[in-house]
């Protein structure tokens, strides 16, 4: 899938516009939850993303999907990560 192409997707589907987010290589982020539902496209490096104690890693091309509330804890590769991210607001 295109950058363009997850942008129009993001849209259809209710998100509102994407925006890119860069993180530093090698660093991570606790536990912590997002009061948005989240879809992001991997555009360079690497994330791993542990939900429920299931680790899940995304490369360049790959779409992540989190609901809002959802516990999750993340890592960054070594070269970090860079991505597009929708936000869609719950209730």
């Amino acid at each position: 899938m295109t950058a363009d192409q997850f942008v129009q997707t993001l849209l259809q589907e209710g998100f509102e516009p994407a925006i890119p987010v860069t993180r530093e290589p090698g660093g991570m982020l606790g536990e912590h939850t997002h009061s948005f539902e989240a879809k992001a496209l991997i555009l360079a490096g690497e994330i791993g993303i542990t939900v429920a104690g299931v680790e899940q890693v995304y490369r360049v091309g790959d779409v992540f999907h989190l609901p809002a509330g959802t516990p999750h804890t993340e890592w960054y590769g070594p070269t970090g990560v860079r991505y597009l991210v929708g936000r869609r607001p719950t209730g």
